[in-house]
């Protein structure tokens, strides 16, 4: 069976694997998810990324980051743009969202993929891939 959104299900373990309080989940290997995971790892969101090598395209091991009091860094996870309803962010929604956002939010742009504040910065927009907080 193929699977229609594989960002969404790599969010919904990472989602899962946290509140069932997991050290590590596994996620099949792309590059997409592997750009995520790295965002997601400078973000200090994961405390490791493992590439496992297998007979197929790979799996990810993501190590999830707790508080010394065992409460998970992610509090929470949500897919913005998805395969029915893609959504693209300009400048200036991207300065407005990262005046008033707690978290970060991750964007798929022309040169890449990196955070709200990131693509400030560099003064782009993009495809809202996901909301972490």
């Amino acid at each position: 069976m193929s699977m229609t959104d594989p960002i969404a299900d790599m969010l919904t373990r990472i989602r899962n694997g946290s509140k069932a309080r997991k050290r590590a989940v596994d996620v099949p290997a792309s590059n997409m998810k592997r750009e995520l995971a790295r965002v997601l790892l400078n973000e200090k969101f994961l405390r490791d990324m493992v590439e496992i090598p297998d007979r197929k395209q790979g799996i990810l091991r993501l190590y999830l980051k707790y508080s010394r009091e065992d409460e998970p860094i992610i509090k929470g996870l949500q897919r913005v743009s998805r395969p029915g309803l893609r959504t693209y962010y300009g400048l200036e929604d991207i300065k407005r969202i990262g005046r008033s956002q707690v978290g970060i939010t991750v964007l798929s742009t022309s040169q890449g993929v990196m955070t709200n504040v990131e693509a400030s910065k560099r003064q782009i927009g993009g495809e809202v891939i996901c909301m972490v907080w």
